[in-house]
């Protein structure tokens, strides 16, 4: 795993890179995000191939249980990727709400997401 630093508008932002997944569990999402927190990072970017795909079947509870804790310590996360391919109309109506907020996005190219974080 590499992370990558980006600075825009004064908001640090951390880009999480890897070819395997980071996230297996609720615990994996939690770490990240405090390692990262006391990094001094203020978001986080996300690529959903990184994401076990638990995450999006929003019965398993760990969405909400890891994207709380980003909403606890006010860390902005986006996730990129093809979201299309999961076909929950539960978790298509959880990413548009999420969308309209300022705390969680959920895009589809990296270039969006660093808009979605800087704004």
């Amino acid at each position: 795993m590499k992370i990558e630093s980006h600075t825009i508008n004064d908001t640090k932002i951390a880009e999480v890179i890897s070819e395997e997944t980071i996230i297996n569990n609720t615990e994996d999402g939690i770490d990240l995000l405090g390692n990262l927190y006391y990094q001094g990072f203020d978001s986080m970017v996300l690529h959903e191939k990184n994401i076990t795909p638990a995450f999006f079947d929003l019965k398993t509870g760990m969405a909400g249980e890891i994207l709380q804790k980003f909403s606890t310590y006010r860390m902005r996360l986006a996730i990129v990727g093809d979201l299309s391919k999961f076909k929950s109309k539960s978790l298509g109506d959880f990413m548009y709400e999420s969308n309209k907020g300022k705390q969680v996005s959920f895009v589809t190219s990296f270039s969006e997401a660093l808009d979605s974080l800087s704004r």
